[in-house]
């Protein structure tokens, strides 16, 4: 039973030391994929239409 409690302990504490790191990660990520679609969004916005393209004369 004392090896098992000492198990959880080192458990529990790698969890402690682990978790900030961890939701940085998740965090710069999050951060990561939204710069990434507001690039893309931006990208989309700029590119003139295909119907500006093609103009008719009359």
């Amino acid at each position: 039973m004392n090896t098992a409690m000492n198990y959880l302990t080192v458990l529990f504490v790698l969890a402690l030391l682990a978790a900030p790191s961890l939701f940085g990660i998740a965090r710069d990520r999050r951060i990561d994929r939204q710069l990434r679609q507001a690039g893309q969004a931006r990208r989309d916005a700029e590119r003139p239409s295909r119907h500006a393209e093609f103009t008719t004369v009359a």
